[in-house]
């Protein structure tokens, strides 16, 4: 079965037939996690780095690389018994924006926030294909943990 992860959501499998797809990661990270020893894969979709005051209850803890991201991990490890150290983690995302006056640069914000929150787990990054001016989709298989990255450039 194919789990399709929107922006704001994440998803786990352990079911080898399934796969994990998202869709269209431009200034969006998506974390991508495998262990090849429960045979366990999961995967995030954040927007942006860190909630305001008045959003977080609005868009939910996984929009944002901040409280996203340890949700998912918090669900490895007292869900599906992940360790820590037979986590393999890849990084998607955060595309440049095209244009020129782009004083937000979400992008390089979301990378950051992600970069610093996985730090501050104790988590390493294996792979990170993050930057540039292209848009990516993702499709994990849960047997092998395997990322398929598809590109295409954004336009404005």
């Amino acid at each position: 079965m194919e789990k399709v992860i929107g922006i704001g959501e994440f998803g786990i499998s352990n079911q080898v037939n399934d796969t994990i797809r998202t869709y269209a990661l431009a200034s969006c990270v998506a974390i991508t996690v495998y262990s090849s020893k429960k045979k366990v894969a999961g995967m995030i979709h954040v927007a942006l780095p860190m909630p305001g005051e008045k959003n977080l209850h609005k868009l939910g803890l996984a929009y944002f690389a901040t409280t996203g991201i340890p949700l998912l991990f918090e669900r490895l490890y007292n869900i599906y018994g992940c360790s820590k150290d037979e986590l393999k983690i890849h990084m998607y995302g955060g595309a440049d924006s095209i244009r020129q006056d782009d004083q937000f640069r979400i992008g390089m914000r979301n990378v950051e926030a992600a970069r610093s929150t996985l730090a501050e787990l104790n988590l390493m990054i294996h792979h990170a294909e993050v930057g540039g001016t292209c848009s990516r989709t993702l499709l994990m298989e849960v047997a092998t943990g395997k990322v398929q990255v598809t590109t295409q450039p954004l336009s404005i």
